[in-house]
């Protein structure tokens, strides 16, 4: 039987760090077995990772799902190129906005949903250090805004 809700694996939080996320998607992996049950035992790091489109098909680079410690000879390589699946209009009209505003695919997080594997990647703007200045100081001053407001 199935286990139904959503639960979240690992996230990018780099990511809302170093980009501008401007729209999300969701979409299948591709894994073996032993990457299942790593990716279960929430083995997975999404910190330098990114999204290509190679002859049609999306791939993401640099996710790192480390090896089922009883795998043995079943394990594959951790930082393997892997497939994403989606549709190919979808794929397309992905690449086509990446290309046209000069944006990366990242992705966001790794999930589970109704014991499916999936990925959360999205369009996503580089920011320059000023922005990252600016938005740390934002976050920093929302925080104290909280803070005072619980304070009375």
């Amino acid at each position: 039987m199935k286990s139904r809700g959503v639960k979240q694996v690992a996230a990018n939080r780099k990511a809302f760090h170093d980009y501008f996320v401007s729209e999300r998607f969701e979409a299948g992996i591709e894994l073996y077995g032993t990457e299942v049950k790593s990716v279960r035992l929430g083995m997975v790091n999404l910190k330098d990772s990114y999204c290509i489109v190679k002859n049609g098909e999306l791939f993401v680079r640099g996710m790192h799902i480390s090896p089922y410690e009883k795998g043995n000879v079943f394990n594959k390589d951790p930082v393997r190129p892997r497939k994403l699946l989606m549709h190919k209009r979808e794929i397309v009209k992905l690449n086509s906005r990446a290309v046209r505003e000069g944006a990366a695919l990242i992705p966001l997080s790794l999930y589970l949903k109704d014991s499916l594997v999936k990925v959360e990647l999205a369009l996503c703007k580089g920011k320059k250090q000023h922005d990252k200045r600016e938005s740390d100081a934002q976050r920093n001053a929302l925080r104290d805004i909280e803070r005072t407001l619980k304070e009375r």
